[in-house]
């Protein structure tokens, strides 16, 4: 018990989720986006190729059930396969935010994940937990704790 609860305290103060979208599986930008992860320093402590469910992204992303977006939304991220993936590195959440960049691939910085691989705002290429509380939520949705190093 005392390992786990130390393998969660860590996971809450230097790990984020990421998933790679369909569209990043699809154009086989996984290669190229997991460099840059490993090039920003992060260590990759669980990752798998796996597909979600229509009630797997209605459960992942409930919290947008009441926007418009919301169907489209599930109709994307169930289209084909996703990476998911946990990181690790101090200030872990922060410095993958900044890496993949904002939402709008217009608006992302240079360099930046979504600046490179994104298309739209629909079709982002990556995903990343924007708190330590929602990594550790969405970290345990795809990874049991035998999963994580």
């Amino acid at each position: 018990m005392h390992q786990i609860l130390r393998n969660l305290d860590k996971m809450i103060t230097n790990r984020t989720f990421t998933m790679l979208k369909p569209d990043s599986v699809e154009k086989g930008n996984i290669g190229a986006i997991l460099e840059k992860i490993n090039a920003a320093g992060f260590k990759i402590v669980a990752m798998k190729l796996t597909q979600m469910t229509r009630r797997d992204a209605e459960t992942f992303y409930a919290i947008h059930k009441e926007r418009p977006f919301f169907g489209e939304l599930v109709e994307y991220m169930t289209r084909g396969p996703i990476v998911a993936a946990v990181l690790e590195k101090e200030n872990a959440v922060e410095d993958f935010r900044a890496l993949i960049g904002a939402t709008n691939p217009e608006e992302a910085a240079e360099g930046t994940i979504r600046k490179l691989y994104a298309t739209s705002i629909s079709e982002n290429a990556v995903h990343g937990s924007d708190s330590d509380e929602n990594a550790s939520i969405e970290s345990a949705f795809h990874f049991s704790g035998r999963d994580t190093f």
